[in-house]
C-alpha cells in the first residue's frame, strides 16, 4: 500500500530518480553519494539559513541537489555525471536568478548545463504549458547555445532547475543564486504542508497555480470576480464558459493540465468552504480572462494519517489513490 503521509522531501527523492528531462531525451541518474536522509537533513537546515548581507554563502553542488537560499555554487566533477539535476526553490512571492559565475565545460564534446523556468519531474513540467507565459522552447536556457550572450537566467515563478552534464573529471561550473521579490506571483509551490495564501490576477489574461505538494485539507474563504461579485456562493459545473474561474485539481504528478478536476468554482463568495482532497498534490488554479481583477484566499493543512484512511475508505477521490 502506497504510503499517503509522505513529505514533499521524500516525493521530491523518488520523482526526481524518475526524472525524464531537456527536449525528450531520456537520461538517467546513475548512482550518487547523496543519500536519502542527507537531502531531507539538507533541505531542513537550507530552508531556515540566514545570510548576513555582507557574507555570500557559499558550498559545492552535488549531482542531485536542493536549493533553498540564495549563494554562490560550485560543481567539480570527480568523475563523469552524465544526469544530473538541481532544484532551486523561493518564497512564493519571490522569483529566482541563475547567474553563471565561470564555466569550465566541453560542450563539444557533449557536455551541457541548461537552466529550466520551472520544476521537470517524472517527466511532468511545472508550470504546464498551458499555464507558463512562455512557450515551451524558450523554457530551457542552454550554456552551450547562448554561452556569454546570456549569463543570467530569471525564472518566472518561485522554482527553477538546472540540468547538466559533464564528461570529464575536474570540469565544473559556479552558479550564483539570488531571489527578488514579485509583486504579483503567479504559479507557486509551496514549501509547507500548512498556510494560508491570497492569490491576484490584476486585470491579466492568463492562468495561475498554488500547488500543494501534500494531501490537505483546504478551506477557501474568499473568491471574488469583477463581473459576479454581488451573486450567492456557488459551485457550477460550465464555469469555464465564463472565462473567468477557479479551480481545484488533485492527482500524483506536478503537470496542473494532468490533474482531476475536484471542483470549480465561478461565483463570487465570502465564507469558507472546506475540502479534504487525498492526493498527493492539491493544486488551486485560477483563471483570469483578464476583464476583471481576480482575488481567491485560501488556507491548507496536512491530512494526518486517520483522515487519509477514512477518505480511502469511503472512496472519496478514489482516483488520487489508484493512479
Amino acid at each position: 500500500m502506497r504510503v499517503m503521509e509522505r513529505t514533499f522531501r521524500e516525493q521530491l527523492f523518488f520523482l526526481v530518480l524518475c526524472l525524464s528531462v531537456l527536449k525528450g531525451d531520456s537520461r538517467y541518474i546513475e548512482n550518487n553519494e547523496i543519500s536519502k536522509d542527507e537531502l531531507y537533513s539538507f533541505f531542513n537546515s537550507e530552508l531556515k539559513r540566514e545570510i548576513p548581507e555582507e557574507l555570500m554563502y557559499r558550498r559545492p553542488l552535488r549531482c542531485l541537489d536542493m536549493v533553498a537560499v540564495e549563494g554562490q555554487f560550485t560543481f567539480t566533477a570527480e568523475r563523469p555525471q552524465l544526469s544530473c539535476a538541481a532544484f532551486f526553490m523561493a518564497e512564493p512571492s519571490e522569483v529566482i536568478t541563475v547567474d553563471y559565475d565561470s564555466v569550465d565545460i566541453d560542450c563539444r564534446g557533449g557536455d551541457f548545463i541548461t537552466v529550466f523556468d520551472g520544476w521537470v519531474m517524472k517527466g511532468e513540467k511545472f508550470p504546464s504549458s498551458q499555464d507558463h507565459p512562455l512557450p515551451l522552447y524558450e523554457r530551457y536556457v542552454d550554456y552551450c547555445d547562448s554561452g556569454s550572450l546570456r549569463r543570467s537566467v530569471r525564472s518566472s515563478q518561485n522554482v527553477a532547475m538546472v540540468f547538466f552534464r559533464i564528461h570529464n573529471a575536474g570540469s565544473g561550473f559556479t552558479l550564483t543564486i539570488r531571489k527578488h521579490i514579485n509583486p504579483f506571483p503567479c504559479n507557486v509551490i509551496s514549501q509547507s504542508p500548512e498556510g494560508s495564501y491570497t492569490m491576484v490576477i490584476p486585470q491579466q489574461h492568463r492562468n495561475c497555480s498554488f500547488s500543494i505538494i501534500y494531501p490537505v485539507e483546504i478551506d477557501i474563504s474568499e473568491f471574488s470576480l469583477g463581473h459576479f461579485n454581488n451573486f450567492p456562493k456557488r459551485s457550477m459545473p460550465g464555469c469555464a464558459d465564463t472565462g473567468d474561474f477557479v479551480q481545484l485539481l488533485g492527482g500524483n504528478g506536478i503537470d496542473t493540465s494532468k490533474l482531476l478536476p475536484i471542483t470549480d468554482l465561478c461565483i463570487s463568495f465570502t465564507g469558507p468552504t472546506h475540502m479534504k482532497i487525498g492526493c498527493d498534490n492539491t493544486v488551486v488554479r485560477m483563471v483570469s480572462s483578464g476583464k476583471f481583477v481576480s482575488r481567491v484566499s485560501f488556507s491548507y493543512r496536512l491530512l494526518d494519517g486517520q483522515e487519509l484512511q477514512t477518505i480511502k475508505l469511503n472512496n472519496v477521490e478514489d482516483f488520487c489513490f489508484n493512479n
